[in-house]
């Protein structure tokens, strides 16, 4: 387990700051994205983002590479597909760039079932259950959390990037074998962007619930994929913006 943070001092104080580093994932040797993350989790990192983007279904061995390269991470391939028609390169504010959009994540994520149902204080109770001791030390850090529809944290990974955090989730759960997350619901530390929607429809999530507001193209792809999405989780009131017949 690393560290999620870094005592800095600054005018006379110290104080804790998020740690942020790039890694680079590598498939059978080859360069395929880099992203800035927090130095946790990195195997999960991979595998998430590799099932995100349909370049696997299964987990794969992954770990260090032969060269024991500083924060870089080696997949076993083969890919589903040839990545080699998209440039990855991520950051730990935007994420991905140069996606598509509905069509791409159309080709991915099938409908989504009707899954499961799910009070609606509860469903706005759900991010004061996350847990977050990287944030309650730096105030930087994102989180996603991993729940049973009757509020069970399953699991919960926090890092500079909201994308980061939700493909350890993925990538954990794809370990455990419980992808497609058709039983389950997903919640977030911050606002719903369409690639967290893109992510959690990939992964098979009925529900997405998070703290901030959604984008319009989140909203618009939750529709479109027949996602409940839920913003604006705070002091037991929420706002459902997307297929509402899940929300008792």
């Amino acid at each position: 387990m690393h560290e999620l943070s870094r005592t800095v001092v600054h005018d006379g104080i110290s104080d804790e700051v998020a740690i942020e580093e790039p890694l680079e994932i590598r498939v059978d040797g080859a360069p395929l994205a880099v992203t800035m993350r927090t130095p946790d989790n990195d195997e999960e990192l991979a595998l998430g983002f590799l099932y995100g983007e349909g370049l696997i279904t299964e987990a794969r061995p992954v770990g260090l590479t032969e060269d024991f390269a500083v924060n870089t991470i080696e997949v076993t391939g083969p890919l589903l597909r040839d990545p080699s028609a998209r440039s990855f390169y991520t950051t730990s504010s935007c994420g991905v760039c140069g996606k598509g959009a509905l069509e791409e994540v159309a080709i991915h994520a099938p409908n989504l079932p009707p899954g499961p149902t799910i009070d609606r204080a509860l469903l706005a109770d759900l991010p004061e259950r996350l847990r977050q001791p990287g944030f309650a030390r730096t105030g930087g850090l994102h989180a996603t959390g991993l729940f049973t529809p009757d509020g069970e944290l399953v699991h919960v990974r926090e890092d500079v990037g909201r994308h980061n955090a939700m493909d350890k989730v993925i990538g954990r759960a794809l370990r455990e074998g419980l992808l497609p997350l058709h039983d389950h619901i997903l919640c977030v530390s911050g606002r719903l962007s369409f690639e967290l929607v893109q992510k959690a429809a990939v992964a098979g999530a009925p529900i997405l619930v998070g703290v901030g507001a959604p984008t319009s193209l989140a909203v618009s792809l939750a529709e479109d994929r027949g996602m409940t999405l839920a913003g604006f989780a705070r002091m037991g009131r929420i706002n459902v913006y997307a297929r509402p017949e899940r929300v008792t």
